[in-house]
């Protein structure tokens, strides 16, 4: 397996990284986050916030070593893989049962924009002799069992997690592609069980990983795949930001080095691959959370970044054309088979995994920048331009594609269109959506509900829920 440091021979630090205390971090603004939230015990356990805290310690210390290109030292080399010393967690019926659930279960979500699965073909593969990535495998799938299943004492996704962590501690210096691998999938578990205001947390460790070992969108083969699967997350906290903050990891550094985002469209085409153009959506729209946190930065909090109204609206407009030829430039594989013109929302139906979430990213950053574009910028007065309809179409591709791998993908774009809504009707079938992706996926979900009845200004999920038929998943 190649090195990491053949991305970066030569290697300098990029702008440090400090952890984040938990008492000043920015939190992020979801009002009832912490009571809507249906913790399980598992975030709270004391065992958990050690070992969390000292998996962070070990990631911001290892970005920031003044030596990372240095040879292992033979005490490394003889801790490699197989050969360093572990600890039985599991029986074995169980762990087939976790390995089973993770290929069936968890690995789509990770594989969302991936057709040559990586995460369920050949991460397992090269866990098989390493320990630490296996029992990172098993830790995830083991919390998204418990969190499916309703599990509220007993984890055993801590003791595999603490494992995990204990088999990288003397391996992160080796800079194993394989060891970034097991952190993005440590960092995904503690994301699934997170409050909205701790996902920052759980995500900088990564980031900070990630910048100073010069990892990118464009790097090769494993770490190509592990990168955007960290990308998606780090997206998904800024869209929790709710236009407060961009990713940890700005956009600029998702290219590859020397790549002006002016010529990043090009670099994202060049690859003449669905999957890289359905990576380009989840780009754009990480481009569309920092464009609206600077502008929010620059207006509320006096924050001299250069967004003021000429180069605000430049930036807005330039990004505006290129959400458009991202939607006009779509490969066949991430066009839709099959749209309906149903009320009160639309059902548009995909056959490539990666169209699904891609094409949803879309109208999500084309309604935060309608939702912060001044009056003064004209838009062409069409469909397009329109934040609801881009809001009906987010609904409409979740009514439609029940992919497992793309349901909690949706929670924020589902989030985001829902306040537009005004009937109580597509409150409705907005609340089933996203309680049908808590319940089909572990993944938390129903926090969001609460958001979303702050906004419509009534509680709708106690109104209507006893009373109304779930809702068909297609039709």
């Amino acid at each position: 397996m190649f090195p990491l440091d053949e991305l970066r021979p030569e290697w300098t630090p990029l702008h440090p990284y400090t952890p984040s205390d938990s008492t000043d971090a920015p939190t992020f603004p979801s009002p009832l986050g912490t009571a809507s939230w249906g913790h399980d015990g598992f975030s709270h356990d004391p065992g958990f916030l050690a070992s969390q805290e000292e998996l962070r310690c070990m990631l911001f210390n290892i970005a920031q070593s003044a030596a990372p290109t240095r040879a292992p030292s033979p005490e490394l080399h003889a801790l490699r893989d197989s050969e360093l010393p572990t600890r039985p967690v599991l029986s074995s019926p169980r762990r087939i049962e976790y390995l089973k659930n993770y290929v069936g279960q968890v690995a789509p979500w990770l594989d969302m924009f991936d057709s040559q699965c990586t995460f369920r073909v050949q991460i397992p593969a090269l866990a098989r002799s390493f320990p630490a990535l296996m029992n990172a495998i098993l830790a995830i799938s083991a919390r998204q069992m418990e969190r499916k299943e309703g599990i509220q004492d007993s984890f055993d996704s801590l003791e595999l997690y603490q494992e995990a962590i204990r088999l990288l501690s003397p391996l992160l210096q080796m800079r194993d592609p394989k060891v970034v691998a097991a952190c993005v999938l440590l960092c995904c578990l503690e994301m699934m069980s997170a409050r909205a205001q701790d996902w920052q947390r759980h995500l900088e460790g990564c980031a900070a990983l990630f910048e100073s070992f010069g990892m990118n969108g464009f790097s090769s083969d494993l770490l190509q795949a592990v990168f955007w699967c960290y990308a998606r997350m780090d997206l998904c906290g800024a869209l929790i930001s709710d236009g407060t903050q961009s990713t940890l990891l700005r956009p600029s550094k998702w290219l590859a080095p020397g790549c002006h985002e002016d010529d990043a469209a090009q670099l994202f085409q060049a690859v003449r691959s669905p999957d890289m153009h359905a990576n380009y959506a989840v780009y754009l729209c990480a481009r569309a959370c920092e464009l609206v946190a600077d502008r929010t930065q620059f207006m509320e909090l006096g924050v001299q970044n250069g967004c003021n109204g000429e180069v605000f609206n430049r930036r807005c407009l330039r990004l505006w054309d290129d959400l458009q030829h991202w939607l006009d430039s779509r490969p066949p594989e991430l066009l839709p088979v099959h749209t309906t013109t149903t009320k009160p929302l639309p059902h548009i139906l995909f056959l490539h995994w990666a169209a699904i979430s891609s094409t949803q990213l879309y109208h999500t950053a084309c309604i935060l920048l309608l939702n912060t574009m001044p009056k003064s910028v004209k838009l062409p007065p069409t469909s397009v331009t329109s934040a609801l309809w881009h809001a009906r179409r987010i609904c409409g591709i979740s009514l439609a594609n029940p992919h497992q791998g793309c349901l909690n993908n949706a929670i924020q774009p589902l989030w985001i269109a829902g306040r537009l809504f005004s009937h109580r009707s597509e409150h409705a079938i907005i609340i089933d959506l996203i309680r049908h992706i808590e319940a089909e996926t572990g993944w938390g979900a129903c926090w969001r509900i609460r958001d979303l009845e702050l906004a419509w200004g009534y509680p709708a999920s106690r109104s209507n829920h006893a009373t109304r038929p779930r809702i068909p998943i297609t039709q």
